[in-house]
């Protein structure tokens, strides 16, 4: 990953934000081409702090036959949104795109039976967990039977990340005006990316916003 330091975020946050996101795109190299999956995990930690990331795939797809120990790169991304050069108050201003993403890397093992179960009941208490108040889904609700049977159809994998890299490009190396203007305006589209990006800056640079209202009507606006 390509990470300038001024859009690099430290260790303990991008791996925040790889927990909070719980879905990435996992891929592997079979020495002939890239394989590649989306899919959903979860952290644990290791005694030593070694970060663990945590995911099934079906059991036959690809991948299965590259959790020898070989490295994987595990990309997570959150929200992104394209910046137009006319949103800016300075002039010669390029497009760009702002971005959230963390990529972790390091081998792959195979989850013993065990595992897998323990996994499978993690992973859905993480998600269920978002949907409170309602009463969460638990492996409970279903037939012993079928259950082994769906456990029989997946492959557990865990991943030790011995590398974790991350990128928040918000444009902070922008002035406080240009980085005002363009996060006032991605706040006005309808795409949902775009204003969650300008939330983004606004916690990133909550001194860039606090201006009068004169001058925030003098911003660019898109059209």
């Amino acid at each position: 990953m390509y990470t300038p330091p001024v859009f690099k975020p430290d260790r303990a946050a991008s791996l925040g934000f790889a927990e909070a996101r719980g879905f990435g795109l996992a891929c592997a190299w079979d020495g002939g081409k890239p394989i590649a999956s989306a899919l959903p995990f979860y952290l644990t930690y290791a005694a030593d702090g070694t970060p663990r990331a945590l995911f099934h795939v079906a059991r036959h797809n690809p991948l299965v036959k590259l959790a020898n120990g070989m490295s994987w790169l595990l990309a997570v991304t959150g929200a992104d949104a394209y910046v137009s050069p006319d949103w800016y108050v300075s002039p010669d201003q390029v497009p760009t795109w702002l971005y959230q993403a963390v990529h972790l890397t390091g081998p792959v093992r195979t989850l013993s039976g065990e595992e897998l179960g323990l996994q499978i009941d993690v992973l859905s208490a993480k998600f269920e967990d978002r949907l409170l108040p309602k009463k969460p889904w638990v492996t409970g609700k279903m037939t012993a039977a079928r259950l082994e049977a769906m456990k029989k159809a997946i492959v557990g994998l865990e991943m030790t990340v011995e590398e974790v890299e991350g990128s928040f490009k918000l444009n902070q190396h922008k002035s406080e005006t240009d980085f005002a203007a363009v996060g006032n305006t991605l706040a006005l589209q309808a795409e949902a990316g775009a204003r969650d990006i300008a939330a983004l800056m606004r916690e990133v640079r909550p001194q860039a916003f606090a201006m009068t209202q004169t001058e925030m009507t003098a911003l660019p606006r898109s059209e």
